[in-house]
């Protein structure tokens, strides 16, 4: 499972080097994270205001048995997005970084030989740390992608592998419970996972 997540994640960061505009999202724009801040009269004074999405707060653990266990779920989870996160960072980098590098060259010649490069520098350098995640961090990582891409990992390797490695590989992570087409849903299944990545980037965990 720890060589199939590898060749997921991986394939996932050199299929970025190689994005087509028939991909949802190819550059690190993230307006949904962005706030207008606006001038608003209140009694005669002009004040800056924003807009902001709503709150939800959670109460602290109780002492019954079931919340406890709760708890220790929700700790559980800090800890493996906090191993994941990094990666889904490095890949949305990667998709910025190497997408201004091939707008400097003018041949196919010149990116294929490029991409080659990069696939080697990709593999020297996260090939060891990839395989060191657990089948839960995988997965939480493979929808962490496309949270920070816009794109599945499924469509990342389709548009660079083609639609039969895509597809063998999505048959392969089936096999071990995973769905390289797992989409992001902050607003649902993933909404745990999101008020902790709110919390991480604010810098209060």
């Amino acid at each position: 499972m720890r060589l199939l997540l590898t060749i997921i994640i991986l394939f996932s960061c050199l299929t970025l080097s190689a994005q087509k505009d028939s991909l949802k999202h190819i550059n690190d724009s993230l307006p949904d994270r962005f706030y207008l801040l606006q001038k608003v009269d209140r009694n005669g004074v002009t004040m800056p205001e924003v807009e902001i999405k709503e709150v939800t707060i959670v109460g602290g653990a109780s002492k019954s048995s079931s919340s406890r266990r709760d708890y220790r779920h929700y700790e559980r989870l800090i800890y493996n997005i906090k191993r994941a996160y990094p990666y889904a960072l490095i890949v949305r980098e990667r998709l910025s970084f190497v997408n201004d590098e091939m707008k400097k060259l003018s041949t196919e010649r010149e990116r294929k030989a490029y991409l080659k490069n990069v696939e080697k520098d990709v593999f020297a350098q996260y090939e060891n740390d990839i395989t060191h995640l657990t089948i839960t961090q995988g997965i939480i990582l493979i929808k962490l992608i496309d949270r920070e891409t816009q794109n599945t990992s499924y469509e990342l390797i389709r548009e660079y592998r083609g639609w039969l490695s895509a597809t063998f590989w999505q048959g392969i992570a089936r096999l071990f419970g995973t769905n390289l087409k797992a989409e992001y849903d902050r607003f649902g299944d993933d909404a745990a996972i999101e008020m902790i990545l709110i919390e991480i980037e604010s810098g209060r965990l």
